[in-house]
């Protein structure tokens, strides 16, 4: 049934280094290969905030509730090399928010327009959804990301503090009692065993 098929808005395809790339919204077929550029992109010695929060489930919950604001790069050989995943936030009294969460392109075809044109294509979906203002973030070390979204007329930076708290020493603590107890436990039903048999 044709009703079933997702709606895909397909921007005309453009040359990026030689080779033919169009951009249209995400379908189901694209959650793993999204997921796995993901993970390449998404390092936890590149991106470590990103990194921190980036998995399957990720790219699985954007499909489910905010398809129309997900959007894939693919070249001429169908394989996607980018993709924007966004959605949009309504406040009772307020205005409404589009807010893009994530933007990856592969490494080899970074810098040649193909994340302006996922951003191009995202916006006027938040923007027929209400948006009023569009949100990203990004890390403050991140230069090219920073010059990429002012390109993209992205203004008013705030300065967000992550703050981090190393639980590892509590963590193994925390399992050495749990192991006590577990041994502790264990030797004490044995006991009780011989004592009723003897």
């Amino acid at each position: 049934m044709e009703d079933d098929q997702p709606s895909t808005t397909m921007q005309p395809a453009d040359s990026a280094g030689g080779q033919s790339v169009v951009v249209r919204q995400m379908t189901i077929d694209d959650i793993s290969a999204i997921y796995h550029l993901g993970e390449k992109l998404f390092t936890a010695r590149i991106a470590p905030n990103a990194h921190r929060t980036w998995d399957e489930y990720e790219v699985v919950g954007f499909f489910q509730t905010d398809c129309e604001f997900c959007f894939v790069a693919e070249d001429e050989k169908k394989m996607v090399i980018g993709f924007a995943l966004g959605t949009v936030i309504e406040k009772h009294h307020s205005w409404t928010y589009g807010y893009l969460i994530w933007l990856g392109v592969r490494p080899d075809y970074q810098k040649s327009g193909i994340a302006q044109r996922l951003f191009r294509q995202l916006k006027p979906a938040m923007i027929d959804a209400g948006a009023r203002i569009i949100m990203v973030d990004t890390d403050a070390e991140n230069a090219a990301s920073l010059r990429f979204f002012r390109k993209m007329g992205f203004n008013h930076s705030r300065q967000h503090v992550y703050l981090t708290l190393n639980v590892d020493e509590d963590r193994r603590r925390m399992e050495g009692r749990r192991k006590d107890r577990i041994i502790r436990y264990t030797v004490g039903d044995h006991e009780g065993d011989r004592g009723e048999h003897g």
